[in-house]
C-alpha cells in the first residue's frame, strides 16, 4: 500500500486568485511529488540530486498553494524518478506512482491534476504505462527526465514513444535529471548542472528533429528552459556547421519557440525579459518548485514575478490563460 500521506515535491503553474477558476489567476501545473520514504528506496535513489529530502503531505501542499494563491496544481515525480529500481521493479514503481497521483485527483480534482510517470529508459514498459495512465488513470499529461543514464530525450530510440505522444496529442513536462558528468564541488546539481540539462535536451529534440514530428505535443520545459530562450539564436546559427542537413534558422527557431516554459526559480527580471522577448504568447506558465525549493524561496521568486511590469494580458496568460489552453479537464473541473 501506498502511504496516505506522502512527501511532495513540486514546480507549478498557478495560485487562488492565481488559479483556473479565477480571472487574475494562475494554475500551478506542475508538483514533483515522492510518494514514498526515502528509506524505501533502493540505494541507487535513496536520496535526491540536490541532497534534499523535504518531508511534506498532501496538506502541506495545499498549504503553501493557498498561501501563494494558486488554485491547482498538477503532480509529478520529480528526479531522480524511479530510475534507481531495476525493470519489473521500475515498472511497479511507476504504477504505484501513478496510482497514487490518481488518488490525489480523485479526492481533490479542483486542486490537483497528474502527470504520469514512466519507467523509462524501459521502453516497452513506458509504453504500457503510458496507455494505462492516460486510458485507466485520466492522467492529465506525462512527465519526462531530461535525460536517463545520458541518453536524452531526442534520441532515436524513444521515437515509438514520442509518435504515441503525438497521437494522443500529450502534454508532456520535462523535469531536468543530472547529466553523466560530475558536479562541480560543493555545488550541488540543481543549482547550475539542472537548467543546463534541460538545455541539451531541448536542443537535441529540435535539431533531431522531434519537435517537428510531434507538432500534437505540448512540452513544458521547467525553470525557463533553462539556457534556450537566451541561446537559442546561437544554437539555430551554428547548427548548420554540425548538421549540414539543418533546417534553415528561421524555421529552428520557431521550433525552439514552440515550448512552454514554466517560471519555477526562474522569474528574476533578467530571466523574465528573455522569455518576454521570446516565448510566444501564451506560452510561459507560472511555477514554483515548492517544496524542493523551500516555500520562502518559491514565494520570493512568485514575488518578483508579480512585481514585475507586464502587459495585463501577458500577465493573465502566465497566471491562467496557457494552462487554460492546455488542461481542459483541469479547465472543467475548477469551473464546475
Amino acid at each position: 500500500m501506498v502511504a496516505a500521506e506522502a512527501p511532495f515535491g513540486q514546480a507549478q503553474f498557478g495560485p487562488l486568485a492565481r488559479g483556473l477558476s479565477c480571472p487574475t489567476a494562475s494554475t500551478s501545473t506542475i508538483i514533483s511529488f515522492r510518494p514514498f520514504g526515502l528509506k524505501r528506496c533502493p540505494d541507487t535513489a535513496a536520496t535526491h540530486p540536490a541532497g534534499i529530502a523535504p518531508a511534506g503531505s498532501a496538506d502541506t501542499s495545499l498549504a503553501f498553494m493557498d498561501g501563494q494563491r494558486i488554485a491547482t496544481t498538477v503532480l509529478s515525480l520529480t528526479a531522480p524518478s524511479v530510475t534507481g529500481w531495476e525493470t519489473a521493479g521500475r515498472r511497479e514503481m511507476a504504477r504505484r506512482v501513478n496510482e497514487f497521483g490518481a488518488e490525489l485527483v480523485a479526492r481533490r480534482p479542483d486542486r490537483f491534476g497528474s502527470f504520469a510517470t514512466l519507467p523509462l529508459p524501459d521502453l516497452e514498459g513506458a509504453l504500457g504505462e503510458l496507455e494505462y495512465a492516460f486510458d485507466v488513470l485520466g492522467a492529465d499529461g506525462v512527465v519526462l527526465l531530461s535525460n536517463y543514464a545520458g541518453h536524452y530525450l531526442g534520441d532515436p530510440a524513444f521515437g515509438p514513444l514520442w509518435s504515441e505522444l503525438d497521437r494522443r496529442a500529450a502534454v508532456v513536462f520535462i523535469h531536468p535529471a543530472k547529466p553523466q558528468i560530475p558536479i562541480i564541488e560543493d555545488i550541488p546539481g540543481p543549482i547550475v548542472d539542472y537548467p543546463f540539462d534541460t538545455t541539451r535536451t531541448a536542443v537535441q529534440l529540435v535539431l533531431n528533429g522531434v519537435v517537428a514530428r510531434s507538432p500534437r505535443v505540448k512540452i513544458i520545459l521547467s525553470h525557463a528552459g533553462g539556457f534556450l530562450p537566451y541561446a537559442a539564436h546561437r544554437f539555430a546559427e551554428l547548427a548548420p556547421t554540425a548538421r549540414p542537413n539543418a533546417p534553415p534558422v528561421p524555421q529552428l527557431i520557431e521550433s525552439f519557440r514552440s515550448f512552454y516554459f514554466d517560471t519555477a526559480l526562474s522569474s528574476g527580471t533578467a530571466s523574465l525579459l528573455a522569455l518576454q522577448n521570446f516565448a510566444r504568447p501564451g506560452h510561459t506558465l507560472y511555477g514554483s518548485d515548492f517544496p524542493y525549493a523551500p516555500a520562502s524561496v518559491g514565494a520570493s521568486f512568485t514575488a518578483k514575478l508579480d512585481r514585475f511590469d507586464f502587459p495585463r494580458d501577458v500577465r493573465a496568460a502566465i497566471n491562467i490563460g496557457g494552462a487554460r489552453q492546455i488542461f481542459a479537464r483541469l479547465r472543467e473541473a475548477v469551473a464546475a
